[in-house]
């Protein structure tokens, strides 16, 4: 069977790369600024060819490059988990201003969650090299929430819990934003006070 991305992989592959080089220089340019390195992990993948098929055969789709590499925006997939979520949003302004790079599409789950209690901010980038690549920025918190939402959604024989489930989940998630935005405030307090007292 022909590859779903016909020719493009090392393509793919160098996209791939070149944001997440970017990125990194993104990083070390906000540690070098503030002392405090503003990305917890930095993690790239290449949807598998499985995934991929998976995918164009769910949104009618016919299985080709073309669907996979024009149709589909998530043939790359970047994550940045952040410690704050200051550090979300100025990262993803320094994103937005790659040269090289342009927005497609942007959602913010982080200030208009999903009902299921789902945060992140996710970008959709189109390169020069006319690829296109997801970005989610997300903090700890939400990366971990996110986990374990993915683990136990795939999880079968749940015995008529499903709405147990989903509401203890909706309201861990609830629990993590609040705790999300009160590390943000004390750490503002830190940062606040270590300059009024130089």
């Amino acid at each position: 069977m022909d590859s779903i991305y016909g020719t493009h992989k090392p393509e793919l592959e160098r996209t791939k790369s070149f944001l997440m080089e970017r990125i990194e220089e993104i990083r070390s340019e906000m540690k070098e600024r503030s002392g405090q390195d503003p990305i917890e992990h930095l993690l790239g993948r290449i949807k598998s060819e499985e995934s991929m098929r998976e995918k164009c055969i769910r949104k009618g789709l016919p299985e080709t490059p073309g669907s996979a590499l024009q149709h589909i925006y998530d043939a790359i997939g970047i994550r940045v988990v952040c410690s704050f979520i200051n550090d979300v949003y100025a990262i993803r302004d320094a994103i937005a201003a790659l040269p090289g790079c342009s927005i497609v599409r942007e959602k913010d789950y982080i200030r208009k969650a999903k009902p299921n209690g789902y945060r992140s901010y996710h970008m959709i980038l189109l390169t020069d090299s006319g690829i296109y690549a997801e970005i989610q920025l997300r903090t700890i918190s939400m990366d971990t929430w996110a986990a374990l939402e993915h683990h136990m959604k795939y999880k079968k024989n749940l015995n008529g819990n499903l709405e147990l489930l989903t509401s203890e989940l909706k309201r861990c998630a609830d629990e993590l934003a609040s705790t999300d935005l009160s590390m943000q405030t004390l750490r503002d307090m830190i940062y606040d006070e270590g300059e009024s007292n130089p």
